[in-house]
């Protein structure tokens, strides 16, 4: 049999019912009446412990089950917003095992070593290890889950996922491991088999300004940049280019139109293999600046730029070095990994656009779904590796 995936995305206004139709969508094409694995990425405005019972009455109780709370969900048909999508994998090659814990942000490290502990089973068994991570979206520590993975698990095994959303609401996000529903959570699936995930990660920024230094930065809030307030540097790197698309950054006064503009001037941490970019969330009435996730002190950058075509541009190269990555293998399904961000720089038309372009790439007959998400993970020994903003992750699971 190898490996098979398939999907489906409703919108139903039951809880249950949405589960079940999709599940029953989705397993009309999957040709298997066996389960091995589940994901699943869907609205918060629905109840997502009903959604997965609706689930479980299709697929029973047998296959195991990871996913999140989501700000918009695609699949190779559609992309779409309160919504749920559905993928079904059944393998004989591949075996998986989820797990979840909670409590991230009091102690990331105690997390990751009570998920080492209860996985020691599963890792002993034969074959080589990916992992597939969902986390917290507003736990506001991305970064340091991707390095404690690391740090808890194999240092070269490959990991993917997102950090859950929650339709930008920011009020709270949840993941799901299993039939558990967990806030300030973690929902990991381990994998085993012959090959390994595969996968292309890439963002369409470009830097804008010269590298500064985060002077003052406490937690997700820079206050200070080259021991300047960060906001009045913000604008005067910014000013013209910003003017040249029609925006005056000195007559930037509401929490929407600043929003706005930060998409398009996000930050980029320099790393030796690229920039990280960093989103700046909202602006507070000292002049500092709220971001997705942690900045380090001293961290070195650059102020980015992005627009619609290199935002397209980008997924399709992401997509590119996932095909390269995967070589002659033949592909089962693809999970994508795509920042929220991404989603409101281009709009729905263009985001879906930037979709057709990584199936355009890697088949247009090959089953598809993912997540606009509020963080990306690829920890990958040979690719970009890290948490990230404003990017597409690209995952593809062999047949």
């Amino acid at each position: 049999m190898g490996t098979k995936f398939a999907t489906a995305l409703c919108k139903e206004e039951n809880s249950f019912e949405v589960g079940k139709k999709a599940a029953e969508q989705a397993l009309s094409k999957l040709n298997s009446p066996t389960v091995s694995l589940c994901t699943l990425f869907a609205s918060i405005h629905y109840d997502l412990t009903d959604v997965i019972k609706g689930i479980r009455s299709v697929i029973g109780s047998e296959a195991e089950l990871i996913g999140c709370s989501s700000a918009g969900e695609f699949n190779e048909t559609q992309c779409d917003n309160e919504s749920v999508t559905v993928g079904l994998f059944a393998s004989d090659t591949y075996r998986f095992k989820v797990f979840g814990q909670t409590g991230l942000k009091e102690n990331i490290d105690q997390v990751f070593q009570s998920l080492k502990q209860d996985s020691s089973e599963f890792l002993k068994e034969e074959g080589i290890t990916s992992a597939m991570m969902m986390i917290d979206g507003l736990a506001g520590n991305g970064e340091e889950c991707a390095l404690s993975a690391v740090a808890a698990f194999e240092t070269d095994m490959k990991i993917v996922g997102g950090a859950a959303g929650d339709n930008l609401a920011f009020n709270e996000t949840k993941v799901i491991a299993g039939d558990q529903v967990l806030s300030d959570g973690i929902a990991l699936c381990l994998v085993k088999g012959a090959h390994p995930f595969f996968t292309g990660v890439k963002h369409g920024h470009k830097p804008l300004s010269e590298s500064m230094t985060a002077t003052r930065a406490e937690g997700n809030v820079l206050y200070t940049i080259n021991d300047q307030p960060a906001w009045e540097v913000w604008k005067e790197k910014t000013r013209e280019t910003a003017k040249s698309i029609g925006i005056d950054v000195d007559a930037l006064s509401d929490a929407s139109s600043i929003g706005s503009f930060l998409l398009m001037f996000e930050l980029g941490l320099e790393t030796d293999k690229g920039y990280k970019i960093r989103v700046p969330l909202s602006l507070n009435d000292d002049g500092s600046m709220n971001f997705a996730c942690t900045l380090p002190q001293d961290i070195k950058f650059r102020i980015m730029q992005s627009n619609k075509e290199d935002q397209i541009q980008s997924a399709r190269e992401a997509a590119i070095l996932a095909k390269e990555s995967v070589g002659d293998l033949k592909i089962a399904g693809i999970v994508i990994f795509d920042c929220v961000c991404r989603g409101l720089i281009l709009g729905k038309p263009q985001f879906c656009e930037a979709i057709n372009a990584i199936r355009e790439v890697l088949g247009k007959d090959i089953p598809l779904q993912g997540f606009e998400t509020y963080g990306e993970i690829c920890m990958d020994t040979f690719q970009f590796s890290g948490f990230h903003n404003t990017t597409s992750v690209i995952t593809v699971i062999p047949e």
